[in-house]
C-alpha cells in the first residue's frame, strides 16, 4: 500500500505543479476528491506546500470548503497548534478511547463548520462513540493537549 500511495503522491503533485488544483469541471468530482485525499494523507511538508494552493482553489470554486477544513485542521495539528474545525479525532493509546484533538474556540466551532459545509460537531463524533459537550471539552482540553504531546514523542 505504501508503494501505491507513493506513486499516487508523485502523480498528484506533478498534476498540481503543472496544472494547479483542477476543479470537478475538468477532472470530475472523483478526480477532484482524489487530489484532496492524496494531499490530506501525505506527509506534513507536502500538506503545508499545497495548502495555499487548495485555499486558492476553494476561493475559485475548484475545491470543496469542507475538504479544505480537514486539511487546515491536519496541518495545524501537525504544527503543534489547535485545530479550527474539529475534524481530527485522536485515540488514547492506553484506554483506546477516542477524543477530539485540541480545538481552538470550542464555543464557535459549529459556526465555523457551517461556513465550510460541515455538519455540527455534535453530529460528527458519533462515528467514534463520542458525545460533544463544549463545556466539558474546555475543561478537558489541557489534559488532551498534554496527551497529544506525549503521544507524539
Amino acid at each position: 500500500m505504501s508503494r501505491v500511495d507513493s506513486l499516487d503522491l508523485l502523480l498528484v503533485t506533478r498534476i498540481l505543479d503543472e496544472r494547479g488544483w483542477l476543479g470537478a469541471d475538468i477532472i470530475g468530482g472523483k478526480g477532484n476528491a482524489t487530489l484532496f485525499l492524496v494531499i490530506q494523507h501525505a506527509d506534513q511538508a507536502t500538506q503545508e506546500r499545497y495548502l495555499p494552493m487548495m485555499r486558492e482553489a476553494v476561493a475559485k470554486g475548484n475545491a470543496e470548503g469542507s475538504s479544505l477544513a480537514l486539511l487546515e485542521d491536519r496541518v495545524a495539528l501537525g504544527q503543534g497548534k489547535r485545530q479550527i474545525y474539529g475534524s481530527q479525532i485522536g485515540r488514547d493509546n492506553d484506554t483506546g478511547e477516542y477524543f477530539i484533538l485540541p480545538l481552538e474556540d470550542p464555543d464557535k466551532v459549529d459556526e465555523r463548520r457551517g461556513q465550510v459545509g460541515l455538519d455540527p460537531l455534535a453530529e460528527y463524533p458519533g462515528n467514534w462513540d463520542l458525545t460533544w459537550d463544549p463545556v466539558k471539552y474546555k475543561e478537558q482540553l489541557p489534559a488532551l493537549e498534554a496527551k497529544q504531546r506525549q503521544q507524539r514523542k
